[in-house]
């Protein structure tokens, strides 16, 4: 009760202020449009620097803090994990002190009695932190996937180490089996039955990365070449598009599904997917749950799709990014509904809070459409193909895409050297374990519903705003498109006028001006131009309250100004 008191005290305080101050802190029009003349081409990540900048001249003008809402980092951490994690690290030492210590040197770990030496460490070690979990995961390959135990115990202790190249490069091979057993379940899939190999990788940007110069590599993408993007998307996947060294031809697939209110449902109706049926389009990129209405596909979308694909399109590739479908409930990916035809791509960072992990995933069934494509280049593009991978291997025209994604991610002739490093190989599969072993999601049930409670706070601010009970929104992020907020509470005259007379960009310059607060400007995402994007996972509770007053009182002073000049 008393910290309600004094929250609800500090909004008072801070609205007086600000209301004090708007005269000095609000940029006049001229000097706006300049500013935004001056970034409006800028990515939003650059622009947020923008934003940054301006927020800390409110700042200094007595703002209390800066709310960059604009990150998607969350604010919370996966800590037994962790802590099992660390204490596998002290084990670790203790094995390659057995062969060797001399001072502050040790020796390499041994595989012969490891499983009896970790038992004998637990009996030891009953109350340190992490080691039940550390128990759990050791137990799980053993049990599930009948590991030899020396060998599991080894794999993790001479991996914790990292004082070896990963063996073989695309992944260490039991890690391997418990992550994909994570992966499969995560999006929606049968881990028994499941073909898929993965690819370890420094996050999901490293991911995107090596499949665009590997898919360019055994010209299955080519200059010119024609690509949908399912849109609103992550904005990296519109600029490398864009890049010179690509100009790939974009089609637009939009999520402007709305409801009878004319509010967005961020599905993508059909007349959009039936854009696929063009069989000039090589690739087709999706972010699901999308990014950053972060609204998953429905069943229905995802039917139709596959529909599409396999009555008039049987060779588009597809690329999936599913950072977010931990987060939504029953959720399925393409890499599970058309596991031929799509390229799958998973980051560890938003669920387990370790973006500066850099935890990520490749993953791509056994048979599939990038094989077969392979095989149909031209007779002058296979021999070329044969002699950039020769050095690997005595038949290089069976080397499978995701193995050529591993040779490419080091130019080929380091091939030796991929592979994501062996400890955060270790990590990721502690996480994996982690999270099967608890049945009952009492992790995920508590990131959810940080998220939501989140996202719940701003919209009690945001007068009218209609909120879309959506079971496919995972909350981590809201996007509110401004002008059918306009539409809805004051009527056409005043969507017209913000068309016509101001812009997103003003909009979220006068909040960074006036309240401190960055956002992101969706028009950046190739979603609605009015249209603006909150993170709901990198801030305190109450920050999503001083949002929530924000953007509702700008708007309403928006929507003042244009009573005022009718």
């Amino acid at each position: 009760m008393r910290l309600m008191l004094h929250c609800v005290v500090d909004m008072m305080r801070i609205k007086g202020q600000n209301k004090k101050m708007t005269a000095k802190k609000m940029l006049k029009r001229p000097e706006m449009k300049q500013l935004i003349e001056k970034v409006k081409m800028l990515s939003p990540f650059e622009l947020k620097d923008e934003f940054i900048k301006m927020a800390q001249k409110s700042k200094e003008l007595g703002t209390p803090k800066i709310l960059n809402a604009g990150r998607g980092n969350p604010n919370w951490t996966a800590a037994t994990p962790r802590q099992a994690f660390f204490s596998l690290g002290q084990f670790a030492v203790l094995e390659s002190q057995l062969t060797w210590c001399e001072g502050d040197l040790a020796g390499m770990p041994q595989k012969e009695g490891a499983y009896e030496r970790f038992l004998a460490y637990l009996a030891k070690h009953p109350d340190e932190y992490g080691m039940d979990l550390l128990k759990q995961v050791v137990e799980y390959g053993i049990d599930v996937h009948q590991f030899d135990p020396d060998e599991w115990v080894f794999e993790l202790v001479d991996g914790i180490i990292g004082d070896n190249y990963p063996v073989p490069d695309r992944m260490l091979v039991q890690t391997e089996r418990v992550v994909k057993d994570y992966l499969i379940k995560e999006m929606g899939g049968d881990p028994q039955t499941a073909t898929h190999e993965l690819f370890a990788v420094e996050g999901g940007t490293a991911a995107m990365c090596y499949i665009i110069d590997s898919l360019k590599s055994n010209y299955l993408l080519k200059p010119k070449d024609k690509i949908a993007l399912f849109v609103p998307i992550f904005t990296p996947y519109l600029e490398i598009a864009t890049l010179p060294s690509n100009e790939f031809e974009m089609v637009f697939i939009h999520a402007s599904a709305v409801n009878e209110e004319g509010v967005p449902t961020w599905q993508y109706p059909k007349e959009e997917l039936d854009k696929l049926k063009d069989t000039d389009i090589k690739l087709a990129f999706v972010v699901n749950p999308s990014n950053p209405p972060a609204v998953a596909m429905n069943e229905e979308t995802l039917a139709y799709l596959e529909e599409i694909v396999t009555k008039h399109h049987p060779k588009l590739m597809i690329v999936t990014d599913d950072v977010y479908g931990t987060f939504c409930d029953g959720f399925k990916s393409l890499m599970i509904t058309m596991p031929y035809h799509t390229l799958g791509v998973y980051s560890y960072s938003k669920y387990f809070g370790v973006t500066g992990w850099r935890l990520g995933l490749i993953a791509l069934a056994k048979e599939n459409v990038y094989n077969q494509l392979i095989k149909e280049l031209s007779k002058e593009e296979q021999e070329k193909l044969v002699e950039r991978y020769e050095a690997l291997t005595t038949n290089p025209k069976e080397i499978s895409f995701i193995d050529r994604l591993v040779a490419d991610s080091r130019q080929v002739a380091l091939n030796h050297t991929a592979g994501l490093s062996t400890p955060q190989q270790v990590q990721m599969a502690i996480f994996s374990v982690f999270a099967l072993l608890d049945e009952k999601n009492r992790y995920k049930e508590q990131t959810k519903a940080i998220c939501r409670h989140r996202e719940q706070l701003i919209y009690q601010e945001l007068k009218d705003y209609p909120y879309l009970e959506n079971e496919l929104n995972t909350a981590y992020y809201n996007k509110y498109d401004l002008l059918v907020w306009a539409k809805l509470k004051y009527g056409e005259s005043f969507a017209t006028y913000l068309k016509n007379e101001r812009s997103a960009l003003e909009f979220l310059f006068d909040l960074a001006r006036r309240y401190g607060i960055v956002l992101l400007n969706g028009s950046g995402f190739e979603g609605p131009a009015w249209s603006i994007r909150v993170s709901l996972a990198n801030l305190n509770d109450v920050d999503y309250t001083k949002i929530g007053q924000a953007i509702n009182e700008l708007f309403e002073e928006y929507a003042n100004d244009w009573k005022n000049g009718q």
